[in-house]
């Protein structure tokens, strides 16, 4: 299942804080996309925080996955876990009824 997150820094964080966990997210987010769990993974145009396309088999495990990443779990960000489904609507074109 693809599962879109999207990052939150935590409110009231100190900008510094993240650098001493700035290498060891990279490399597990290497890791992770080596594996083919991140599939995709960009930042926002207008502010600093991740998008990842994910394949996982639910927002289950889509969730423990990413609260293994350094970021998460120093408490400096939080993920917003939304599973997505292919759409559907193109079918309306070769609806004969």
């Amino acid at each position: 299942m693809k599962i879109l997150a999207i990052e939150h820094e935590i409110k009231g964080t100190d900008p510094g804080e993240f650098n001493p966990h700035l290498a060891s997210e990279a490399r597990q987010v290497w890791n992770l996309h080596q594996a083919g769990i991140i599939r995709e993974i960009y930042f926002r145009g207008d502010r600093t925080e991740a998008v990842l396309i994910l394949e996982c088999s639910d927002s289950a495990e889509a969730g423990k996955i990413l609260g293994n990443l350094p970021l998460v779990e120093a408490g400096l960000i939080r993920f917003e876990i939304i599973p997505l489904i292919p759409y559907p609507g193109f079918a309306r074109l070769f609806d004969t009824r």
